[in-house]
């Protein structure tokens, strides 16, 4: 029971959360391999997906925006943050995900900070 496992720090007395980085490979066509994150999947706060595509283009970070993301997230982001982070996902779920990317990333290099790259969003939107 992953959940059981994870929360065992806290039947301690002073006992804090337990943080864990795992990583799971998937698609593999083991239906094991699913398996196993399936369960652990639940038991996270964030997921990284990471997307061959991306690296096979030399495109880094290689992340998969649309499939990556944390949990209440609403809680740690600004209203202005959380609907980038929307429209982002949004953007590049686009019929040439990799296309966007690319062009995300070469945007990022002109951005002196997230209030420039904010606009310059809402400038990729209303293309």
């Amino acid at each position: 029971k992953p959940k059981r496992f994870f929360g065992a720090a806290r039947n301690f007395e002073e006992g804090g959360s337990l943080t864990i980085l795992a990583t799971a490979l998937i698609d593999t066509g083991s239906r094991m391999d699913d398996v196993i994150y399936e369960e652990f999947k639940g038991t996270g706060n964030l997921e990284l997906h990471l997307d061959r595509r991306l690296a096979e283009r030399r495109l880094f970070p290689a992340i998969d925006i649309r499939r990556s993301g944390t949990r209440r997230e609403e809680l740690l982001l600004s209203t202005e943050e959380l609907q980038a982070a929307y429209t982002l996902r949004k953007l590049a779920d686009g019929p040439q995900p990799t296309d966007f990317m690319e062009e995300l990333f070469k945007n990022l290099r002109t951005t002196k900070d997230n209030n420039y790259f904010y606009h310059l969003l809402a400038a990729m939107v209303n293309k």
